[in-house]
């Protein structure tokens, strides 16, 4: 007797629960026909689900192609040219009568149905030609770039006209994608300019005669082989959406052959002071919804297309596109991004075990009480982990060869495939890690950087570095997460992080028990565990790519500072840009640390551009140096605030010249790949493109202030995230300012280099902040600095 069946998983099928669809016996008698009518619905709305998706998509498109016009205003066309029509008047000046005359008709249409037929052709020929032109309209008022240049208050009147116009053609509600198309390129700047700005920004940091050979060395580079390469890069900015980031991408990201973690992945904290519940399921339940829900928002282009602060100028928002359901391949020379449009799962890690998490049934998403009960299972799952299993993520963590080699020779078929396959292409990772992490016990500020250094890099076998993202919820409900670099900057990810987390505590909820809310159907089929057969060779692979990991996860020294002393607010007071003070008191502190100055890395964003990613600010300016040498040689306090002042504005220029594709060093590394493709030597740009930075800084930014209650939970602050550092012998500094009375820092460098020490660093940023804003009060002058008394600086001081 032979018996056959087929099977159809349908989410959060386990390996013990598996619905037959359907299955036929052979015998003597005949064929037995046996249907599972539950089998066969999870396939039909399986289908289901998915056939809306591509409709909502198709939508999608349709609305977003046509904007800043409506798909409607078609058929007001038409209906507008029929009325003309039956006046017996002719907008088009002749054309409709040609269309006549050319077009093949059937005799038994009326003279009516051509007019008709005529008109929709003509219609939709005007309707079209008309959002060419607004969208190229639009285009051309993106392009606009002055604005950012002028003073708040002192706004021109062409200015102020291309606002309202801005307005006016963004009037009906945008879809998350709706700009895109009307966004500009990003400008490629005159070799002259860059060079200048480059020549400028390295003076303070070389001798006379350094500075003199570099000279010569830009000179010669200016007026012999960069007229050459500038002429290709403007060549590939003509027909490329940007001429940066794909090179950006595969160069600076793809090609890197040492290890991600720590060198390239970062990662994003939990609210500092709170943790919603203490129930590690019931975090990682709600935590999973909300990044679920936030996906559905992207496929739906439900979320608001992000803009300029206080603007109607909209940014870019492809990186969106691979927050889920992508990883990173390893490759031997490169890597690559690897997208799927859709997963109904994720992928968990605990205790060295995988397990598959379907988290839709019968179409639609399970509710936090769900996923927590799920999450639930593999907590309480005793099986251990196959051989080789545990520390598999290891090769993840090490050096891109090695992993490459050993994907290709251990996970190219069999059980091991099917697994790995799971992982990759689940919608995201996520950890349940055993350890409790937080700012608790009896010495808070090192177990708040002992939850940084987690975040960053886990065990180096706990985390799946390569997903686009991996969640991390420890024991005691703390979470964070771990993004990978390649596919998007860290504003894209913060802006996910602020909604997973808003939602979490606002929306989702918990009940008094700590537990999340929902309905529990308790038939869920249980989580399915990836099985593995992971041979000798394979787990010795794996044993020194977490060699190399450990070495470098050991070497990093890490340091938080929620600094409560003032904020923003007391800041702006005194008219200073808020970004530019911090970077000021970052230039203050590294020449108190290390008795010097450095080249010294800001991120900035280009996202005013199509595809745009990030430019370098180059904070350690001429202005910068004279005022950090002034108020350290004892100079007066009038001379040291003018000079403040300049650094500072000189700070915001650069920050504006980097926004609007002005910057320098995106400009430099896309001639130096220009020139290893044309296979020539450039001096000049090898030894620019050599040259370390010794600060690394970025701000991550607050965006979605309005989804928290800061007013009546003031307790629920993000602390930011934090990243390695770029140089071995410097500093990676990333900072947010939240609200208005509260900086944080996450400090990083090396316990290798015996110049560098994070908590040193980060003793000498909090008396940089404090001595400058002395400074600013003590002058008689402002009107901030007047009001505030010796008793209110105290006061503030103690919150």
């Amino acid at each position: 007797m032979f018996v056959y069946n087929t099977t159809v998983e349908f989410s959060g099928m386990a390996e013990a629960h598996q619905a037959v669809a359907f299955q036929f016996t052979i015998t003597p008698e005949g064929i037995d026909l046996q249907l599972s009518h539950e089998a066969l619905r999870q396939v039909y709305l399986s289908g289901l689900r998915s056939w809306r998706k591509r409709f909502i998509r198709i939508r999608n498109s349709v609305i977003s192609g046509v904007y800043p016009a409506s798909p409607y205003s078609w058929l007001f066309v038409v209906v507008a040219i029929l009325a003309t029509m039956y006046t017996r008047s002719d907008p088009s000046m002749g054309l409709i009568s040609k269309i006549q005359e050319h077009l093949p008709v059937s005799e038994s249409l009326s003279v009516q149905s051509q007019m008709v037929v005529v008109a929709v052709l003509f219609g939709t020929l005007i309707w079209f030609s008309f959002i060419l032109a607004m969208r190229l309209f639009l285009k051309l008022l993106l392009s606009y770039q002055r604005w950012i240049f002028e003073l708040h208050g002192k706004i021109s009147i062409t200015t102020k006209i291309w606002a309202v116009l801005i307005k006016l053609l963004s009037g009906r509600e945008p879809l998350l994608y709706s700009y895109q198309s009307s966004l500009p390129n990003l400008p490629v700047p005159a070799v002259r300019d860059t060079i200048k700005r480059y020549l400028e920004s390295v003076r303070p940091l070389m001798s006379t005669t350094d500075f003199q050979r570099m000279t010569a060395l830009a000179t010669q580079f200016e007026n012999n082989l960069g007229t050459r390469l500038q002429w290709y890069l403007k060549l590939k900015a003509l027909w490329a959406s940007n001429y940066v980031s794909d090179w950006w991408e595969e160069y600076v990201y793809l090609r890197g052959r040492s290890p991600i973690m720590v060198n390239s992945n970062y990662y994003g904290m939990d609210f500092l002071y709170v943790t919603p519940t203490s129930i590690q399921a019931a975090r990682a339940g709600n935590t999973i919804k909300a990044l679920l829900l936030y996906r559905r928002k992207i496929n739906l282009e439900e979320l608001k297309p992000s803009h300029i602060p206080g603007t109607v100028i909209p940014l870019c928002a492809a990186q969106f596109e691979r927050m889920f359901n992508t990883t990173r391949i390893p490759g031997e020379e490169a890597d690559t991004l690897q997208h799927w449009k859709d997963s109904d799962y994720v992928a968990v890690y605990h205790r060295g075990r995988y397990f598959k998490l379907g988290v839709y049934r019968a179409g639609r998403l399970l509710s936090p009480r769900e996923l927590e009960f799920q999450i639930t299972r593999i907590l309480d799952d005793p099986s251990p982990p196959c051989p080789g299993e545990e520390k598999l993520g290891a090769l993840t963590a090490g050096d891109r060869e090695p992993w490459a080699r050993a994907r290709k020779e251990f996970f190219g078929s069999g059980v091991n495939k099917r697994s790995l396959d799971c992982i990759e292409k689940a919608a995201f990772f996520v950890t349940l890690d055993d350890d409790e992490q937080g700012m608790m016990g009896d010495d808070p500020a090192r177990n708040l950087d002992i939850y940084a250094k987690s975040l960053l890099h886990g065990k180096c076998y706990d985390r799946w570095f390569d997903k686009s993202f991996s969640v991390v919820v420890f024991k005691n409900g703390k979470s964070g997460l771990n993004a990978e670099h390649s596919w998007a900057d860290a504003p894209t990810v913060s802006h996910l992080w602020e909604y997973v987390l808003a939602s979490d505590a606002f929306q989702l909820g918990y009940d008094g028990e700590g537990h999340c809310k929902g309905e529990l159907d308790p038939t869920l089929p249980r989580p399915q565990k990836l099985s593995w057969d992971i041979p000798p060779e394979c787990q010795e692979q794996v044993t020194q790519s977490l060699m190399v990991a450990q070495t470098l996860a050991d070497d990093v020294d890490f340091h938080v500072i929620p600094f409560r002393d003032f904020g923003k607010g007391r800041v702006k007071k005194h008219k200073i840009s808020p970004d530019a003070f911090i970077q000021l008191a970052l230039q203050l502190a590294y020449y108190r640390d290390r008795g010097m100055f450095c080249l010294t890395y800001e991120a900035s964003m280009t996202r005013l551009f199509r595809e745009g990613r990030t430019e370098t600010v180059r904070s350690c300016s001429n202005e910068s140096c004279a005022f950090v040498k002034a108020l350290e040689e004892g100079e007066d306090m009038d001379v040291c605030r003018r000079l403040f002042r300049l650094a500072a504005e000189k700070h915001q220029n650069l920050y504006r010249l980097a926004m609007t594709g002005s910057g320098i060093d995106r400009h430099l590394f896309c001639l130096y790949v220009v020139s290893k493709y044309l296979g020539v030597e450039s001096p000049f740009l090898k030894e620019v493109l050599s040259e370390p930075w010794r600060l690394s800084t970025s701000q991550t930014p607050v965006q979605q202030i309005e989804l928290f209650d800061l007013v009546n939970h003031p307790e629920y602050i993000s602390c930011g995230g934090g990243f390695g550092p770029v140089a071995d012998d410097g500093y990676g500094v990333s900072y947010i300012i939240v609200a208005e009375d509260m900086f944080n820092f996450h400090i990083s460098c090396k316990h290798s280099c015996a110049q560098t020490d994070a908590h040193r660093f980060g003793a000498h940023i909090r008396q940089a902040l404090q001595d400058l804003l002395k400074m600013l009060n003590t002058d008689k002058k402002d009107p901030a600095g007047a009001s505030q008394t010796p008793a209110q600086t105290d006061k503030q001081k103690t919150r």
